[in-house]
């Protein structure tokens, strides 16, 4: 998180120093409400999904690993050809597999409780007030005709850039 924030930051630096030395108001408004209000979306999806992935962990939810070979793994990433599996499922009888694929697809529906739980970090209140933030600086901007959409997008864009280079950077 220190090397995100850090990096978020002297880009930002290195954007008002530009809008500064251009002499374009306009763009150092844009840029700054477009640059936090994505930054701060990006911090809060983070932070709520860590949230939740941390709250998993504790409830006991996480899969195990399992005890396939590391070429089985490469090969067969979803372990889709067990050829056992494929023997049975040649040797019955096409009604009796679309039966059991009815029934496998019943039990694996979720209750609208399980979807509520899930949702919880995409619905969290960090990232619902990021995007207020968002959508109050655009509102601003337009209703005092400040709105330099090239700034202002280019701005939205570049926090997740930088967010998903430095963690790309990280693996």
């Amino acid at each position: 998180m220190k090397k995100i924030l850090n990096a978020l930051l002297i880009v930002d630096i290195g954007i008002v120093v530009f809008c500064l030395l251009s002499g374009h108001r306009e763009w150092l408004f844009n840029t700054q409400i477009g640059f936090v209000s994505s930054s701060l979306i990006m911090f809060a999806s983070i932070i709520s999904y860590r949230n939740m992935v941390q709250n998993r962990v504790d409830m006991g939810m996480v899969v195990a690993e399992d005890n396939r070979d590391t070429l089985d793994k490469i090969e067969d990433p979803y372990d889709l050809y067990d050829e056992d599996e494929i023997k049975e499922e040649m040797e019955k009888p096409f009604k009796e597999i679309v039966f059991e694929e009815k029934a496998r697809l019943k039990k694996s529906r979720r209750s609208v409780w399980q979807v509520t739980k899930d949702s919880k970090a995409a619905l969290s209140f960090y990232r619902l007030g990021a995007y207020g933030l968002l959508l109050f600086g655009f509102f601003y901007l337009n209703n005092n005709h400040l709105l330099d959409i090239g700034s202002y997008l280019f701005a939205l864009a570049l926090p997740p850039v930088i967010v998903v280079t430095i963690l790309m950077r990280q693996k």
